[in-house]
Formats: structure tokens, C-alpha cells, sequence
């Protein structure tokens, strides 16, 4: 499908990556691709963490690249997690902010590559993905960027906005008018094609399942009953999220009562109608993908 970039909304209220290395092709980048030299921490119930892990799913690193499970819910007052302390502390001299995940770090020094995830997902796909899917085809890249600029700015921050309580009515109409648009141009693109731009899966496919899967276990939860049946109303769009969820590489990172706890911990805001009107059942797509984990097949 084409993609439009959507003009810029409101900037995220997360803070910039503490630290933005990169894995390059040899020893003189200083970082290079070597297995179990890596290690990642993230959390599943965060966006960024499920994000990277089914990544590193669908790349099969699960022997090159280890990962350590962070808590959904951090456990210190800024936000950050304190097993992830040390690492922060080793890799920059009083280091003051906030612990947070997800990070790449390096065994072999003890220290931080990045925290951006972007970057990791885009750096474990080039340097390790070997004959794994190509994640982010050649020319991809402005498509991918696009992709998740919509999911950002056209469904994440619209779906906020349509049901934050601190807003007039007026915006909250204008907002959840640009998601139910958003929403519609992803319909007709999934309507005609399995995927959002290629023939297989790509890491445009994984930031709108991770985007659908906050639409509807986080925001649905602060939107009147009428406007989820309108965002249910996507039939190709919510066949596709079922579909994927359906895979190991999906499914089996879906941690529902994490994103439910690490919810309730973040938001202030006031549970609506709409939190009664479940879109898919996560938790029984979940359960089939479990089962189906020995098995390798496409998404």
C-alpha cells in the first residue's frame, strides 16, 4: 500500500534515548556483529520492549542475542528500573536520569550501546537477521518511516487525545476523526494486501501490530462505547492483527496483564464505556500462538 506521511501532532512525552550506539559491519565501528557478545532488557508490557522482542522473534535470535525480562511495572519513583541502574551508571560517569528500558547493552564492557529502539530493532535486523526475513527491504526505509509516523501520530496520539478528559469535546471529535481516517486508509491498503508493503512481513507489519495491540488493551479503555465499535469497524485491519497474533513470533510476547498493570500505574485518566467493548480477544490469540511455537511458518 502507499503510504502518506501525516503532518507532525503532538511530540511524545517520553524522554530522548539516553544513549544511541549502533552495531556496524566490522571492528573498526567499535560495535560489531558478534554472536552473544549482546544483550537485551525490555519489557514486553512496553511498546518499544514488544516491539523489539517480536523482532527479535521473527529474526531467530534467541541463541545470538539473549534477552533479560524487565518487570512491566518499573520499580523506582522516575519511572526507570533499578536492575537497569548499574548499566546506566557504568556507561556514563553521575549518570542522573531515569533507568529505562529497553536497552542493548554490551557484555564485553559492561556497558550501554543504546536505548533507542529503532535503532536496535534496524541494527538486529542488518547485522544478525542473516537469511531471516528482510525486515527492512532495500528502498524500504521512507515507506517503514512513514508507517510509523501514522501509528504514531494518526492512531497512538489521536486514540489519547479522543479520550483524554482534559480536552473539550471539540477536540476530542477532531481527534478521534483523524484515527477513525487513519484507521480507514489502513483498512483499503489491508483490504487489497497481507501486508502493508511487501509481499511478506516487514517492520512496518511490526509497528502497527504493536499499535493495534495498545488501540485496543490501553485506549479503548478511555473511548465511549460508540467510537470503538467504529474503530472495530475495520474488518481487513482487525483480520490482519488477528492473523499475526496467531504467530509464535507475535502471540507469544503478548504479556496482557503486564500492559494492564503498567497501565494502571501510568494513567491518571477516567475509564470510559468503551472499556467494556473488547475488539479482539487477545488473551485466546495469545494461547493458539503458544501452541503453535514449535512450528516455523510464515506470518
Amino acid at each position: 500500500m502507499s503510504v502518506t506521511p501525516l503532518a507532525a501532532h503532538h511530540p511524545s512525552d517520553r524522554p530522548g534515548p539516553a544513549f544511541r550506539g549502533r552495531i556496524g559491519r566490522d571492528a573498526r565501528s567499535g560495535h560489531y556483529a558478534v554472536p552473544r557478545r549482546y544483550r537485551l532488557h525490555l519489557s514486553p508490557a512496553d511498546p518499544d520492549g514488544l516491539r523489539i522482542a517480536v523482532t527479535h522473534s521473527l529474526l531467530g535470535l534467541d541463541t545470538a542475542c539473549p534477552v533479560t525480562v524487565l518487570p512491566a511495572v518499573p520499580d523506582c519513583p522516575d519511572g526507570g528500573h533499578s536492575a537497569l541502574r548499574p548499566l546506566y551508571e557504568a556507561s556514563a560517569h553521575h549518570y542522573t536520569g531515569p533507568a529505562l528500558g529497553p536497552v542493548l547493552s554490551d557484555d564485553w564492557s559492561g556497558r550501554i550501546v543504546s536505548t533507542h529502539g529503532p535503532d536496535i530493532a534496524r541494527d538486529l535486523a542488518r547485522h544478525f537477521g542473516g537469511g531471516r526475513p528482510s525486515l527492512y527491504p532495500c528502498g524500504a526505509q521512507s515507506e517503514i518511516e512513514a508507517v510509523q509516523r501514522m501509528c504514531a501520530q494518526g492512531v497512538e496520539q489521536a486514540a489519547q487525545r479522543a479520550g483524554s478528559a482534559d480536552a473539550d469535546p471539540r477536540e476530542r471529535a477532531e481527534a478521534l476523526d483523524t484515527l477513525l481516517d487513519t484507521l480507514d486508509v489502513l483498512e483499503r491498503g489491508l483490504a487489497a494486501q497481507s501486508y502493508l508493503i511487501s509481499d511478506q512481513v516487514t517492520a512496518a507489519d511490526v509497528e502497527l501490530w504493536v499499535t493495534l495491540v495498545q488501540l485496543d488493551t490501553v485506549h479503548r479503555h478511555h473511548l465511549d462505547a460508540s467510537a470503538v465499535r467504529r474503530v472495530a469497524g475495520h474488518p481487513a485491519l482487525w483480520a490482519y492483527a488477528r492473523r499475526l497474533t496467531a504467530h509464535p513470533a507475535f502471540g507469544r510476547h503478548l504479556d496482557l496483564d503486564g500492559i494492564a498493570r503498567r497501565h494502571e500505574a501510568r494513567c491518571r485518566g477516567l475509564e470510559a464505556a468503551g472499556a467494556a467493548v473488547q475488539i479482539l480477544d487477545w488473551a485466546a490469540l495469545a494461547m493458539d500462538a503458544d501452541r503453535a511455537r514449535p512450528q516455523v511458518e510464515r506470518p
